[in-house]
């Protein structure tokens, strides 16, 4: 249910209206591009205009508290996913701290300590002239307000530090979900890198280390994604083969600080996109006996160590602007690739996301494919029903050798590190967007309704009846809240942003204090300290 539009009150509208009755909980979250550069929301002309649009905007511990209220996030039920890579640390602290916030508001009510609630929002906003962080629209149906009564204060504002501690324990081992964090693919692929290469991989082995401290084992700590390498233009073996190898790097890097193989290995997740090639019939198969030949016989890692999770969504650039309503056929085509070959998790795209953000009718009946191939297809119902097929099992063959016929050619340069230094990923995966888009325009790739099979007034564009866009007033609001989070802890942030430099500068470990520095400053105070010492990413040429 990948949803983000506004501010986080309409994006939690969303959130429930499309969980509402299913027995569990699975939310995905897109950000805007403010949010996904590790920006504040301002008038500056070039964040204004983006703010809310294509994503939702967060850039504080309160709008993650917005954004997920009324779901228990240390539900078992509840799984959380959060699409988002230069700045992924410093998301997933103002998540796990709304998690934790969350066990403390239970605790509260439990043992009715509501007016030790009131006495801090007194202390820190009453007595110093600030007004109180709200909600700022009507509760939606189906939220039930939790996460909502310390809005604006953290738990360890208004409990004993003895209470606290011990639910901030319970709350990191039961949390449930996945932040993607990938910033290898990043620099490949969908350019949101904000740091420099090395402080990102800094920034996500620390993140790691802490997952292990903290005994978090439900929280996938990275998503390696495929997924952009293959809309940004790769054919489906160079898209499996740069994301293996992707993982393979991450594995060698926490490895090289100390990590434990099956301490991490368990907490790292996949993603790919689905076209409809033949290759991606069997893109999961061929990923997992990879991968776990390599945990197995490389890295001795355990039989969970072994088992790579994926998810797969599908195809984005398969999409097309004429005869869109021809979409959903390519959707459940590639849903049936993605299901008959066992993922762990689906996303289906909506047929109209070819010219706009999707409308609610066009969602409806991206999830009605998944509902309808899982509860009335009967084929779907047996596991793995093309096994031993022989396409299958030849395909299965055929591209496990390519891929590793890749992997010779980038550890021929050096790894991916250094294939990266050349922008050997980047030309490839140009070079086959380029070879794609030529077979469409000259008809060799037959494509129904875009460059064949027209219709009789020549299949046109279709220009979209209703555009999603946020409004000056979400806009608006979240600059004002941002101002009065500044405003409440102008006292503690400057000294909280200068710890956080310290711990970079020290190489201590930079998610634990982030964990800390969350609950004060925001998303863009954040990047910017840490900028000045970790290094702003600027691509090689």
């Amino acid at each position: 249910m990948f949803a983000g539009e506004g501010g986080p009150e309409r994006t939690n509208k969303r959130f429930h209206y499309v969980s509402k009755g299913m027995p569990a909980i699975r939310l995905s979250t897109a950000f805007d591009s403010v949010t996904l550069y590790g920006e504040d929301p301002d008038h500056r002309p070039d964040i204004y205009g983006k703010i809310g649009n294509a994503g939702v905007s967060i850039c504080s511990l309160d709008d993650a508290k917005r954004l997920y209220s009324g779901f228990d996030l240390c539900d078992p039920k509840t799984s959380v996913s959060m699409t988002i890579n230069g700045p992924a640390a410093t998301m997933c602290a103002f998540f796990m701290n709304a998690a934790i916030d969350q066990q403390c508001e239970l605790y509260i009510k439990e043992h009715k300590l509501e007016a030790e609630v009131e006495k801090a929002f007194q202390r820190k906003y009453d007595q110093q002239g600030f007004p109180r962080p709200k909600y700022d629209q009507e509760i939606p149906e189906g939220n039930n307000g939790l996460g909502l009564m310390l809005l604006g204060l953290t738990g360890d504002e208004v409990l004993e530090p003895a209470i606290y501690n011990q639910l901030k324990a319970k709350a990191l081992q039961s949390v449930r979900g996945t932040v993607q964090a990938d910033i290898l693919k990043e620099d490949q692929a969908q350019n949101t890198c904000i740091f420099s290469t090395e402080f990102s991989l800094r920034l996500m082995g620390d993140m790691q280390a802490y997952f292990i401290d903290e005994n978090i084992r439900n929280f996938y700590s990275v998503s390696i994604s495929g997924y952009h390498i293959a809309e940004a233009g790769a054919n489906p073996i160079t898209q499996l083969a740069f994301t293996l190898s992707n993982g393979f790097t991450f594995v060698e890097y926490y490895l090289s600080r100390g990590l434990a193989i099956d301490d991490f290995a368990p907490n790292l997740s996949f993603s790919f996109s689905n076209g409809v090639d033949p290759e991606y019939a069997v893109i999961g198969r061929v990923a997992r006996r990879i991968w776990s030949k390599a945990m197995k016989y490389k890295y001795n890692g355990n039989d969970r160590s072994q088992k790579l999770k994926y998810h797969i969504q599908t195809s984005g650039r398969s999409l097309h602007a004429q005869e869109i309503s021809f979409n959903d056929i390519r959707t459940t085509l590639q849903a049936l690739y993605a299901i008959y070959d066992n993922c762990n998790s689906l996303h289906t795209n909506a047929y109209d996301e070819a010219i706009t953000t999707p409308t609610e009718e066009s969602v409806r009946r991206a999830m009605a494919i998944q509902l309808i191939i899982n509860h009335e297809l009967g084929l779907a119902k047996n596991e793995n029903p093309l096994q031993g097929a022989f396409i299958i099992e030849e395909l299965t063959d055929l591209v496990e050798e390519a891929v590793l016929a890749e992997f010779d050619r980038i550890t021929e340069r050096g790894g991916v590190l250094g294939a990266m230094e050349t922008m050997y990923q980047r030309s490839k995966i140009q070079e086959e967007s380029l070879h794609y888009e030529t077979l469409k325009h000259s008809g060799e790739f037959p494509i129904i309704g875009v460059n064949t099979f027209l219709s009789k007034d020549g299949s046109p564009t279709v220009l979209p009846k209703e555009v999603i866009r946020s409004n000056e007033q979400e806009k608006e609001n979240q600059i004002i809240r941002l101002n009065q989070l500044h405003s409440a802890n102008a006292s503690h942030s400057a000294d909280t942003l200068k710890k956080l430099q310290e711990v970079a500068i020290e190489n201590a470990n930079t998610f634990a204090a982030l964990m800390e520095v969350a609950k004060k400053c925001s998303l863009g105070q954040v990047t910017h300290a840490l900028y000045e010492v970790g290094g702003q990413y600027r691509r090689n040429m």
